[in-house]
């Protein structure tokens, strides 16, 4: 049997349309996805949208549009999203969904019946934009630092999971290897946990009109962030279904720094009492920020990607998000770093490579045989330094590596200098290396930049191949097919 990878997305709330934040974590988790598929592993990669939350039926009230219309409406531009900007994702979970209601449903009953959740009064301050209750010590000047919110008193009749039981096993589940990447986000969470101590958890909403009602009280619907996270084996058809017990436990779930907690601390507890396996890897990302302000949509601070893809291109947009955030850090978006990514890296670097290469090879054969490989340019292919990148996160590191092979391309075009070249044997030695090469590239780059990776193939008249195959010197010959540049640079 293949090797299994499950990768997962936050599901997104549907209370406005997606900007670039969410567009940088599905690039980023379709990168990991297609990067195990060319390790040949079978791979299942979910996303998805929350659509239960409060906040939802809030915006569907302002819009003045029935709220299961509204979350409809926008979840589809969330689908949209993923279709244009080329996400391999195998599924996509709505939290409206039956099979995903029957499933937050039976998981609420089972931890009930294990003693659980129970019933008592609760008051605190509740923050709508995080859809949760918060501490005084959580505030700052009085406000909610995630959304600079004045949160609002609530005191109602809830149901409660005893979080505090789990305390000690989620302080020894943090603690151990990789369960919470970076190390700062690991930290941070056992540190609140030993600082604030680990309270019960109110997990339920009474006389509410909006969300998944309990298969115990019928006057309480769960609460968004209980429901929200099952999503993750909903979609898998827990507890009997194939894919759940082919790809269960979820190898990485891709989430933002600001919903650590819920995944590093309750969602985990919650799978320990209902006697189910906790993820192995919680990978934390930071934020995208705009003039210093982080991007979201109650901030006010908002780029669009389906702007950018329009006026850029879906690689390029793909590409400089990769590569100029070093990921688990915040970045800044300035589109001016955008188009000289494009201009210098894509079109001047990979473009001129390929443009050249094959311009050259069209005035002088009709086909390049295989001959011996240069060593100047097989030692300084390192696959295992990129796949290295790629397993400890730092997929810009793997790209600046891949484009470090594609400079050394380029140097070895200018220092041998085919145009000037008589010997047709010596020609056709260095343009098969070259021709080679960009076989090669096309496929390290194929997780990046896939629709980009594509064309190449197309151009070289060749498959796409799998990691196995960026060995130099495997193609018998070339028959190429030479079309229109890559990139066109932006003025």
């Amino acid at each position: 049997m293949k090797n299994k990878f499950y990768i997962t997305t936050a599901i997104d709330y549907v209370n406005a349309a997606p900007h670039i934040g969410h567009a940088y974590e599905k690039i980023c988790a379709d990168v990991l996805a297609r990067w195990h598929r060319l390790l040949g592993e079978d791979v299942f990669f979910l996303t998805g949208t929350d659509e239960n939350a409060s906040k939802n039926l809030e915006a569907a009230k302002k819009a003045k549009i029935p709220a299961k219309q509204f979350v409809d409406k926008n979840s589809i531009k969330f689908q949209e999203l993923c279709k244009k900007l080329n996400i391999s994702n195998d599924d996509f979970i709505k939290t409206t969904e039956q099979r995903h209601v029957k499933v937050a449903q039976s998981i609420f009953k089972k931890v009930y019946d294990k003693g659980d959740i129970y019933k008592t009064f609760y008051g605190g301050y509740y923050c709508s934009g995080c859809e949760a209750f918060l501490t005084e010590k959580n505030l700052v000047n009085g406000k909610c630092p995630e959304h600079n919110e004045e949160p609002k008193w609530l005191k109602e009749e809830s149901y409660f999971f005893r979080l505090s039981k789990y305390k000690d096993k989620i302080i020894s589940l943090l603690k151990s290897k990789n369960f919470v990447i970076p190390e700062d986000k690991k930290n941070e969470m056992i540190n609140r946990i030993l600082k604030e101590d680990l309270k019960d958890l109110s997990v339920s909403r009474v006389n509410l009109e909006w969300g998944i009602p309990t298969s115990i009280d019928p006057k309480h619907r769960i609460y968004v962030w209980f429901d929200a996270l099952i999503n993750y084996i909903s979609a898998l058809d827990y507890p009997n279904g194939s894919k759940f017990k082919k790809y269960w436990p979820a190898d990485v779930h891709l989430i933002g720094k600001g919903i650590t907690w819920f995944h590093s601390v309750i969602w985990p507890s919650m799978l320990i009492s209902a006697e189910i396996k906790t993820p192995k890897t919680i990978y934390v990302h930071g934020y995208i920020n705009l003039r210093g302000k982080k991007i979201s949509k109650s901030s006010g601070e908002i780029v669009d990607p389906l702007e950018l893809v329009d006026k850029y291109g879906i690689d390029p947009l793909r590409y400089f998000l990769i590569r100029e955030i070093p990921f688990g850090e915040d970045g800044d978006f300035f589109e001016e770093a955008l188009k000289t990514r494009l201009n210098n890296e894509l079109a001047n670097e990979l473009g001129n490579l390929l443009s050249r290469t094959l311009t050259l090879v069209e005035k002088n054969f009709t086909k390049v045989e295989k001959t011996k490989i240069d060593s100047e340019l097989s030692k300084e292919l390192d696959l295992n330094k990129i796949n290295d990148y790629i397993k400890k996160y730092e997929l810009h590191n793997s790209l600046s590596e891949i484009f470090r092979f594609i400079s050394l391309c380029n140097k070895y075009v200018n220092d041998n200098k085919p145009w000037e070249m008589k010997d047709k044997e010596k020609l056709n030695k260095i343009l098969y290396n070259l021709l080679e090469s960009l076989r090669i590239i096309s496929i390290l780059l194929s997780p990046f930049i896939p629709e980009t990776s594509n064309r190449i193939n197309k151009q070289l008249n060749i498959k796409s191949g799998l990691l196995k195959d960026c060995k130099l010197g495997l193609v018998k010959e070339y028959k190429i097919k030479k079309a229109e540049i890559l990139f066109k640079k932006i003025n």
